[in-house]
């Protein structure tokens, strides 16, 4: 399995074409959004895999059971390599999407499923006053993530400060993928969750979503260098 996905993060195919071609960020895995995935369409997820990228369809799957089921039984198709739901659906809607992955694959590719927990721009505040979700974040993520591995998912975003807890409940095998990512001279932007390539690494995080720490930066495939060499290595940013 990979462990560093960017995020193309661009309205169209030809400005994610250009960024990756310009700044030589060939065969990287990516992560393919709302954004980008609703105006290109399944067609882009093709061009991905034929440039040779590991690919994380990121459309955060939300609805009836049933319906989460048959889209994902249609996505099963594209054989990315992961794809997620919002932990939030329930119970039923996990193991639907689960039950849709592996209906709709024709071969032995085995695309994982992770659930969101709770977003990385969400803080106490906000879960508590506007969602009337009681409780702390980390205590809400971990257990969001104790009932998405109980029905079938593989793993769960999260943030770096809740994977090293989510380990120690879901074990060490469940996938904690940790977005919010930022190297130490980089904005966190609207990230209210944010940490380093190396508190990443300490806390047990498996898999890194680099959204504008690469994307935004002067020099993507240096800055997309030094999250290697820091999560690889511990080295301080």
């Amino acid at each position: 399995m990979n462990n560093m996905f960017v995020a193309l993060d661009f309205p169209t195919w030809t400005e994610a074409k250009s960024f990756l071609d310009q700044h030589e960020l060939h065969s990287v895995p990516v992560k393919v959004g709302m954004e980008l995935f609703y105006r290109e369409g399944p067609s882009i997820i093709e061009k991905l895999k034929r440039d040779n990228h590991a690919i994380f369809l990121d459309l955060k799957l939300h609805d009836i059971p049933t319906t989460v089921m048959k889209a994902m039984k249609n996505l099963a198709k594209l054989e990315v390599d992961i794809v997620n739901v919002h932990a939030l659906g329930g119970s039923e809607m996990i193991q639907r999407a689960k039950e849709g992955l592996l209906l709709g694959s024709n071969t032995n590719h085995e695309t994982k499923l992770i659930a969101v927990t709770v977003l990385t721009s969400m803080d106490n505040y906000s879960m508590n006053n506007e969602l009337k979700i009681p409780g702390n974040v980390q205590e809400n993520a971990v257990h969001f993530a104790e009932f998405a591995r109980e029905n079938g998912a593989d793993g769960v975003v999260c943030s770096v400060h809740e994977a090293k807890r989510i380990k120690e409940v879901c074990g060490s095998a469940f996938l904690t993928v940790t977005p919010g990512i930022r190297l130490q001279e980089s904005d966190i932007n609207d990230q209210k969750r944010a940490a380093t390539p190396r508190l990443a690494r300490e806390n047990g995080a498996d898999i890194l979503v680099l959204g504008r720490t690469v994307t935004e930066a002067q020099h993507p495939k240096d800055a997309f260098e030094k999250v290697k060499e820091e999560w690889g290595y511990g080295i301080e940013s």
